[in-house]
């Protein structure tokens, strides 16, 4: 029967069109069931991870998902915001540990996050490179930005432009790099950490101009008149913030109503997380405050119900699939009767054709298994990087 292996074996070789499209869809039919759960079950597991370690975030009423999906993984959708009037209540409770977060503007495709220094001991974030940002204007990267980039500790990134045309007259700001952070596997490993008035000043709430009330900046003067000093167009506006000129930063407006996206609570017990619950509860000012993990775990279960649905999808597919390969083989032992003919009157007896066939077949079958779970191998190898790539998380 050695001869019949043989054969069959060399058929494929000579059909490698043929082969290779039975391969390929015989190795999708087994691979895509598999990924998609793989994928689904991992993105799960990163999902709730991230969430059960964060007790509470608090954020202006609105979409809870949306709230979350800003708070813990910088999604780009913008939650209605919150103010620092807001932040500062809860802040004074003294309930909790109060983590600000203002996750809207973004350099070259990676989020830029205004939060403090409590943020870095919260998610347990270590310095691979430099220090933490000590002063305005100052950022922390996260390990894939510096790899991305190539930027490290003294570089500098700059902010991007919401619009194009911005009439507010904002300008990007130039972003010194003060510490690299060591990789972690999260979205932290993707984001820009600043001070949130750092970002303030990028929105434009705050900025630097020369001090107008010294001789250097006369050419800058329009008029003066009762004390009141009135630029001219020649004013010049700092678009990064450096020791020399930290001084002359300033904020226009109320702080109080300056925004935040949310606030992340961590409660030292229960009885302080369910103090803080009770009194956001049917809040009259707007205010929610959600469980991270409840949120994540309602939209899980649409998802495995969807995943669910695909997986059916794929196995009436698959079965599809079987049907017009065993057709192609039914079609091919039709095509070929001359050739079995031919063996038959040199001996070959029905058995040694059965074979034949079973070879041809079984060769094909167990490539495509071989090739689907070397596929599974390297999706669960890397599922994780997979959907750090697609999804962001």
């Amino acid at each position: 029967m050695t001869g019949a292996f043989f054969l069959g074996w060399r058929y494929l070789a000579f059909h490698k069109l043929k082969t290779t499209i039975l391969v390929g869809s015989i190795t999708l039919m087994l691979f895509l069931p598999a990924a998609v759960r793989l994928l689904v079950n991992d993105s799960a597991t990163a999902l709730t991870a991230r969430a059960d370690q964060t007790p509470l975030v608090v954020g202006a009423a609105g979409s809870p998902l949306e709230l979350v999906l800003n708070a813990l993984y910088f999604h780009a959708e913008q939650p209605p915001a919150l103010s620092y009037d807001n932040f500062s209540e809860l802040r004074d409770a003294g309930l909790a540990v109060t983590i600000p977060m203002y996750t809207r503007f973004h350099s070259r495709g990676s989020p830029i996050v205004g939060t403090t220094l409590d943020y870095f001991s919260f998610r347990d974030l270590n310095l691979a490179a430099g220090r933490m940002m000590g002063m305005l204007g100052e950022c922390v990267i996260g390990a894939n930005v510096a790899a991305r980039h190539k930027a490290g500790v003294g570089d500098s990134l700059v902010s991007s432009p919401e619009t194009v045309f911005d009439i507010a007259g904002v300008y990007p700001l130039k972003m010194n790099i003060s510490g690299v952070l060591a990789p972690t596997g999260t979205p932290d490993d993707n984001a820009i950490f600043v001070d949130f008035k750092t970002a303030w000043v990028i929105q434009g709430l705050g900025h630097g101009h020369q001090d107008l009330e010294r001789p250097q900046a006369a050419a800058s003067v329009l008029n003066r008149s009762e004390g009141m000093v009135t630029a001219n167009a020649a004013l010049q506006q700092y678009a990064e913030i450096t020791p020399e000129n930290a001084a002359e930063f300033h904020f226009h407006g109320a702080t109080g109503d300056f925004p935040l996206s949310s606030v992340v609570v961590v409660p030292p017990n229960e009885k302080n997380g369910a103090l803080l619950r009770g009194r956001y509860q049917n809040n009259a000012k707007g205010i929610q405050i959600i469980v991270p993990s409840s949120v994540l775990n309602d939209l899980l279960d649409t998802v495995f119900t969807v995943q669910n649905y695909i997986i059916l999808g794929l196995a009436l597919l698959s079965l599809a699939t079987v049907a017009v390969i065993t057709l192609v083989f039914l079609l091919s032992q039709q095509l070929r009767k001359g050739e079995f003919l031919t063996l038959s009157r040199i001996g070959a007896s029905k058995t040694y054709l059965a074979t034949l066939i079973a070879s041809e077949i079984g060769f094909v079958f167990t490539g495509s298994l071989v090739l689907a779970a070397g596929l599974t191998f390297i999706t669960r190898q890397y599922a994780l990087q997979i959907l750090q790539i697609f999804l962001g998380f």
